[in-house]
């Protein structure tokens, strides 16, 4: 054993050592007792605990917790995790020694909880094991790998444009109803039999909002590797705020494990609002937006959590996908640009491509993955240029509103970037495997599809999507490979691809001048 591994799992045992020590010398002090001297929305203020600690969980009854936050000279403001209706002023209260936990292990895979680790999903109780603190340290720089394996998302316009890593976070942003969460879920979906566990965390969200969700999640056979942990928006703001803590250190644990594991927080805008609520009921100093002070420090300190471990930690990552709302498109807000600033890219939904019909509504100008590009597979360097020519079309579309007379080749760009954009439509609840985009995307950025009619794309790329098992088996194995397509395989895939396509080509018009005979 080498001596940073020995070091390691003596610094693991001293703590496990520590936190037994402390819950055993707890469980002999003298119960310490204190009262509540007021009740507000979501909030607690109790007296008579002049020993509890910041952060430390307080018991109000069998069923009803609070955390411990603002520590004063003479009273603890406590934020409250459950109905602030069931307690009045001159309750008992009493310490627990210990800070929030939740319940960690595969037992959770497939089910349905809430922030303080209890099954709503009425399929029984949930064997308790193993628990964890919902707030960890992150792990430090030396216990990192740089992020080097590719996350398929399964939807061609990120995978290709915006390629995410295992190990990222990249923020998923946009204005309401804009598909936000479907892009979320189509990458858990893609994520089957891969060997990536799911976290879904749904914070302050609509009940029938979450049931479509965990309906889409089971009707797909997603559920047998994911854990949804949901917070909905009637419920307290104490409960919303602990939510994706307690959801990722449910992925932490499974990270450690040597796992790889997704999680995605729908969304921290809700998880922002439930914070600025209690710190204003808790009296903290209101800053910009109303927003307390460390709303920066409680999104950093939470998506810090998510990254790739070393080989010596087993080698896990732990990849978070947060969902921001913004309002009429303000990308430069406040919460959005923290978030901006914490995260490694940013996938933009436009509201102007969803109102137009172009799904998913990606606007590949704003979006940026300053990570994925280092993970992504080779294969993708073959349709590198595609970008690059969608840039090309949305700017000259611009120009061409204007009326203005084109050329010859300013046309043809046109004429490509309408075919792009056709093409990087995809329907929800269906993410493509690797070969199905490798192939759709070189026929478009090598041209097969300029001869299609534009009306007619969206039925050729199906029609191609069904004939992938009519290229080589080997040829589409090697897409997986760690080196870029070799010009053979190039060649064949185009052939083929050719091919197919051929039937949905428009045949050449007569020339207009020429008059018959």
């Amino acid at each position: 054993m080498s001596a940073t591994s020995l070091k390691n799992n003596l610094a693991h045992t001293f703590e496990h050592l520590d936190n037994a020590i402390s819950e055993h010398v707890f469980t002999f002090a003298p119960r310490e007792v204190g009262q509540v001297t007021s009740v507000a929305t979501g909030i607690v203020k109790v007296s008579g605990l002049e020993g509890a600690g910041f952060e430390e969980l307080l018991k109000f009854s069998e069923n009803l917790y609070g955390i411990a936050y603002n520590l004063d000279e003479d009273e603890i403001g406590v934020i409250l995790l459950g109905d602030d209706t069931l307690l009045n002023a001159g309750d008992e209260v009493e310490r627990t020694g210990r800070v929030m936990d939740i319940p960690v292990g595969d037992h959770l895979i497939g089910r349905v909880i809430d922030p303080m680790g209890i099954p709503i999903d009425g399929k029984g109780a949930i064997p308790t094991g193993k628990r964890l603190p919902i707030e960890r340290p992150a792990p430090a720089i030396m216990d990192r790998m740089a992020v080097n394996a590719p996350l398929q998302t399964g939807i061609k316009v990120v995978d290709a444009l915006i390629p995410i890593g295992r190990g990222q976070r990249e923020l998923i942003v946009g204005d309401r109803q804009t598909g936000k969460t479907q892009i979320a879920i189509d990458t858990i979906l893609n994520q089957q039999g891969k060997d990536v566990l799911c976290v879904y965390c749904a914070i302050g969200q609509r009940a029938a909002a979450v049931a479509k969700v965990i309906a889409n999640l089971e009707e797909k056979g997603a559920m047998a590797y994911t854990v949804v942990m949901v917070a909905e928006g009637n419920h307290t703001a104490g409960l919303k705020y602990i939510a994706p803590y307690a959801a990722t250190s449910i992925a932490e644990y499974f990270m450690e494990q040597g796992r790889n594991v997704l999680i995605v927080y729908d969304d921290l805008t809700h998880h922002a609002r439930a914070y600025r609520e209690l710190s204003l009921l808790l009296r903290r100093p209101p800053g910009r937006e109303a927003f307390p002070g460390d709303i920066f420090y409680i999104h950093s300190r939470l998506l810090e959590r998510a990254t790739h471990l070393s080989d010596k930690l087993k080698g896990g990552s732990l990849t978070a996908l947060p969902i921001i709302e913004t309002e009429a498109q303000n990308i430069s807000a406040y919460i959005p640009t923290n978030l901006i600033s914490i995260t490694d890219g940013q996938i933009y939904l436009s509201p102007k491509l969803f109102e137009a019909g172009i799904l998913p509504a990606v606007d590949v100008g704003k979006s940026v993955s300053r990570v994925g590009s280092n993970a992504q597979l080779p294969a993708y360097k073959a349709i590198v240029s595609l970008k690059l020519q969608y840039a090309q079309f949305a700017e000259l579309e611009n120009f061409s509103r204007f009326g203005t007379h084109l050329d010859e080749n300013t046309k043809k760009i046109i004429d490509h970037g309408e075919r792009i954009r056709s093409v990087l439509k995809q329907n929800e609840l269906h993410p493509l495997t690797v070969p199905q985009q490798i192939v759709v995307l070189l026929a478009l950025t090598s041209g097969l599809f300029d001869e299609v009619p534009v009306d007619n794309v969206q039925e050729a790329e199906a029609t191609l999507l069904k004939s992938t098992n009519q290229f080589p088996g080997e040829v589409l194995k090697r897409l997986f490979a760690a080196q870029p397509l070799n010009d053979a395989d190039h060649d064949v895939i185009l052939k083929t691809a050719g091919e197919i396509l051929a039937p949905f080509k428009q045949k050449a018009e007569p020339d207009q001048d020429q008059k018959p005979n």
